[in-house]
């Protein structure tokens, strides 16, 4: 959960006949490394378009296809042709960029303006010890009344980067926010020029914040959570169980935009070390999100360079995806840098590049 384009690539033949260049085991193995490097991409992409699941793998791993092969044995030396046929140039579509890579012409604008805050009566809770702030849920008597900002209309395009099983990609997502001051729209997509993945986010604007009604997935097909408030629960269209639903809950995308006004509404919750969790809700799952507050960093971004606060989830185990966070007040307190990372070597790095109207 912002587009671009990639420029068909100049294949390095050398001048003259291939075949002379290349023997035909050698273009043999070439060309199954090629297909394997795609194979691992095609399975392995997907998953690190975040949407942080924390089973073990991030998200979208689960879903990848098995891969079936067959061996077929070389033919002999005296069965190949003795002038082998040129090659066919290969249909250039298959190289073609996608039409929905490059993002629609916008005109950019200036970091966001100080926004309005919204006072309501209803107190946020500190633990004993000052660290601990848990959503909006359990509410105290005893604490400072509960102020949101929330983040006027914006989108900001990112930069992506990663790396999958050694293989590093480029990619470019957008995160998109829109809200009428009722109900609010969110959407956040990643492109590549061999996968994408869109989440969004529908709901309403609330004295609590953002409350969701629906949250979708789309990788090859969209799977969807609704938040179905009277019943007290949430429901897959994956047929996964049914789940509780808790005061303050929130999706796996509305958490940027709530964690935003929280901030929005009262810095003195970026004191380091204070900490917020939410119930977050999956395309086919509840978890608990607990975020650590860290330092003000500063970031040269392919934006330019931005102050940001970095919250952190850390990892429940070692299967799990770390999520770092930089939020930038110039932006309301949305993310201008998101960070995966899976395991030792599995990463995807989601960089700010520029804000537009939405």
């Amino acid at each position: 959960m912002t587009t671009f384009s990639m420029p068909s690539p100049a294949l390095p033949y050398p001048a003259g006949n291939f075949h002379d260049a290349l023997p035909w085991r050698t273009l043999g193995a070439l060309t199954l490394a090629v297909l394997l490097a795609h194979w691992v991409l095609l399975g392995g992409l997907p998953s690190l378009l975040p949407s942080w699941q924390t089973d073990g793998r991030l998200a979208g791993s689960q879903s990848t296809e098995a891969f079936i092969t067959r061996t077929i044995a070389p033919a002999s030396d005296e069965a190949l042709p003795q002038t082998p046929a040129m090659l066919a140039e290969p249909p250039t579509e298959v190289l073609q960029p996608l039409d929905v890579v490059e993002p629609l012409a916008a005109e950019e604008i200036a970091p966001l303006p100080p926004i309005a805050q919204t006072s309501i009566s209803q107190p946020l809770p500190f633990g004993e010890d000052g660290d601990e702030v848990y959503g909006i849920a359990g509410l105290a008597d005893d604490a400072s009344p509960l102020v949101l900002a929330i983040p006027s209309p914006t989108r900001l395009d990112y930069d992506v980067k990663g790396e999958i099983k050694g293989i590093p990609y480029s990619a470019k997502a957008e995160m998109v926010w829109k809200h009428d001051g009722k109900n609010y729209d969110a959407r956040l997509q990643f492109v590549h020029w061999i996968a994408s993945r869109t989440q969004t986010s529908k709901g309403a604007l609330t004295a609590q914040g953002l409350e969701p009604l629906r949250f979708g997935d789309k990788v090859r097909s969209e799977v969807a959570a609704h938040f179905e408030r009277e019943k007290g629960k949430v429901s897959f269209s994956a047929n996964t169980p049914d789940v509780p639903l808790t005061p303050g809950a929130q999706d796996q995308l509305s958490v940027f935009v709530q964690l935003a006004a929280l901030f929005g509404g009262n810095p003195k919750r970026l004191t380091p070390g204070v900490t917020m969790s939410f119930q977050a809700i999956g395309p086919r799952s509840s978890e608990t999100w607990v975020f650590k507050v860290g330092m003000a960093e500063t970031l040269k971004l392919p934006g330019g360079e931005i102050s940001a606060i970095k919250v952190v989830r850390d990892s429940v185990n070692e299967n799990d995806a770390r999520a770092e966070l930089w939020l930038a007040p110039a932006f309301g307190y949305l993310p201008v840098r998101i960070r995966l990372t899976q395991g030792s070597s599995d990463f995807v790095d989601q960089l700010w590049r520029s804000t537009q109207n939405p």
